[in-house]
């Protein structure tokens, strides 16, 4: 199994990939890339793959110590970048481009991947500017963002870009069932995951993800009153946010053991300078990041919701019920159908992406999904 076999239904992008390791001195070859993607297509997994297969002398076997090590973060000559805040600040990119400015110690190239690039600040942007305009003779860069225009014009028009598809159903269903999933499983979840490969695995491996997934699904048949949509709505952002304090209480009680460790807090007759300040940080970026995980948490559930609503426009416009995404409740997708028509189910629809629109613009969670339910219940 080489390292190209994680990507799934990318055979036109693994091939230039592929084009560019075999021919790495020529004009295949280039210092600065831009993976783009919608999500789930594999960009991290792409970029980690092509790190790889630069260092392996074998183009990515997938099976050596080389492979392994530069897939897993911890090759000294791959450096991977991926941030749990809500951007990529100056700093991080000042100590990315030192780093590029090194000469490889254990392999052909010094490889640095920015899973985030679209995370950066304008001043981060500014401090890669000169590096990756001027490159170190053996360095590659790989950004990777969800499209090129996510990115300032400064920095894609130095990078090649690699644009990855969403992979087809079929191929992730295949994937599914080579890992063992129920082949009628791996179907619905590779529907539901429209996709998107991780979710999908989840999906299919995870009961809790599914019955997760199946609460947002049944939402609208519960808006039957005003009460209900705003109840609903408060539910919703109180159970994202705990998903979010979840996976980040740990996290930063270690983060803050190994600040007061640094600052000296608790050994006798000491009083560290500038601690309230290094805190006061410390508290600032967890509370970005949590802010972060419960955005992406409040994205999910309006992907999710925006499947139901797809499947209700595609039997209003004549779709076979075999092609649904939730297959599993095509019979109240029906009855949905013929109680409203294409037209409310676009506004319904046009209203999602303009939620996620006021989320991106950090309009309060509560007041987005309130405003939301109430609209798409037809209260509003």
């Amino acid at each position: 199994m080489t390292v190209w076999d994680a990507l799934i239904g990318q055979q036109k992008a693994v091939g230039e990939l592929q084009r560019a390791v075999a021919a790495a001195d020529t004009s295949a070859m280039t210092h600065a890339w831009l993976f783009t993607g919608p999500p789930g297509s594999g960009r991290s997994v792409a970029a980690r793959a092509f790190a790889a297969a630069l260092e392996c002398d074998q183009g990515g076997c997938g099976v050596c110590n080389t492979c392994r090590t530069a897939l897993a973060g911890s090759h000294p000559d791959v450096t991977l970048c991926r941030t749990e805040q809500l951007s990529i600040g100056v700093d991080e990119a000042r100590d990315l481009a030192r780093k590029s400015a090194l000469t490889p110690i254990a392999g052909p190239w010094q490889v640095l991947v920015v899973e985030d690039a679209d995370r950066l600040t304008d001043r981060a942007v500014g401090a890669l500017l000169k590096s990756l305009e001027e490159p170190a003779l053996r360095t590659v860069w790989v950004l990777c963002a969800p499209g090129a225009d996510d990115l300032p014009i400064t920095i894609r028009s130095r990078a090649r870009e690699v644009r990855l598809v969403t992979p087809p159903d079929d191929d992730v269903v295949a994937l599914l069932i080579l890992q063992g999933v129920n082949p009628d499983l791996a179907l619905a979840a590779a529907r539901a995951a429209q996709g998107h490969v991780g979710r999908a695995r989840a999906l299919a491996t995870d009961p809790a993800v599914r019955q997760a997934r199946d609460a947002i699904i049944a939402l609208p048949a519960k808006w039957t009153t005003l009460g209900e949509c705003l109840a609903s709505a408060a539910d919703v952002v109180s159970r994202t946010q705990a998903e979010a304090s979840d996976q980040t209480s740990q996290l930063d009680a270690k983060e803050k053991a190994e600040l007061d460790l640094m600052l000296g807090f608790g050994t006798k007759g000491t009083r560290p300078r500038n601690a309230a300040a290094a805190v006061n940080q410390l508290e600032e970026q967890q509370k970005a990041r949590a802010k972060r995980l419960q955005r992406d948490a409040l994205d999910n559930v309006l992907t999710q919701l925006s499947t139901w609503y797809r499947d209700v426009l595609a039997l209003q416009t004549g779709a076979p019920t075999a092609e649904l995404i939730n297959v599993a409740v095509a019979s109240r997708t029906a009855e949905a159908a013929q109680n409203t028509t294409a037209a409310r189910t676009l506004g319904c629809l046009d209203a999602l992406l303009g939620a996620r629109r006021a989320l991106d613009g950090n309009v309060a969670p509560l007041l987005v999904m309130e405003a939301l339910f109430v609209q798409l219940a037809g209260f509003g």
